[in-house]
């Protein structure tokens, strides 16, 4: 089961599609790829960042190296459901995945106070990550509908992400799937994630569609909209 790795190292290119570019690419990749075991799912993102906001900032003036901590669930979590806690690191256009499963209710002790939940190696880079940057707390939530494709014999994996939302409140992964929009128009976000070259039939999809690669965080975008509308403040 793919959510059972622990590391990643690919590369991860997103896409930002029209309703109807999403309905034609769905169509088209039909044959190519199948649907994932988990089908839709409802995927929620804690980020984690400093009271001043230094690890959005950063990742969206686009350095060559950026990271962020997250915790992430499939669905609505409880307090003794799994969760994965996830440190996310991007160099040279390669993203770094290191991530271990835990108990919810073990994720602020862990990320807040460096309580050990016995998770080995990546814990102890989470640990010192989190001591690094110095009082890291829950800074938001990301929530969206999500269906994945995979290839058989490939590690290629592609991903519709709709319904993208937020929330600045409520911050934890047990307390409702609800959220404000990030997009008013229908947008979806599509990721696709591989550590080879894209096959030929995928080329030529997006040459077909007219769909082109950009740079995009659902964070970050969320950040920029809330500042924007000053809504931004230093948490503390």
């Amino acid at each position: 089961m793919k959510r059972d790795i622990s590391v990643f190292k690919r590369h991860e290119f997103k896409y930002k599609l029209t309703r109807d570019q999403y309905l034609s690419v769905i169509e088209k990749i039909n044959g190519y790829v199948h649907a994932d075991e988990y089908g839709e799912t409802t995927i929620q993102s804690l980020y984690f960042d400093t009271c001043n906001w230094r690890l959005i900032i950063n990742s969206i003036e686009k350095p060559e190296y950026k990271e962020k901590l997250r915790a992430r669930s499939y669905g609505l979590a409880a307090p003794d459901k799994k969760i994965f806690v996830e440190l996310k690191k991007k160099y040279d256009k390669i993203v770094y995945k290191r991530r271990i499963s835990i108990p919810e209710k073990q994720l602020i002790p862990l990320v807040c106070d460096g309580k050990s939940t016995g998770n080995g190696q990546i814990e102890k880079e989470i640990i010192y990550f989190c001591r690094y940057y110095g009082g890291l707390t829950p800074a938001m939530l990301l929530l969206y509908d999500r269906t994945a494709y995979v290839q058989d014999d490939s590690d290629l994996r592609i991903t519709f992400d709709r319904n993208v939302r937020y929330r600045t409140e409520r911050l934890d992964l047990c307390s409702g799937l609800d959220g404000t929009l990030l997009f008013d128009d229908g947008e979806v976000i599509m990721e696709i994630k591989t550590s080879a070259p894209y096959p030929l039939w995928l080329v030529k999809i997006l040459s077909d569609e007219k769909i082109f690669k950009t740079s995009f965080s659902k964070y970050g975008s969320a950040y920029l909209y809330l500042l924007r509308n000053n809504q931004i403040t230093n948490r503390i």
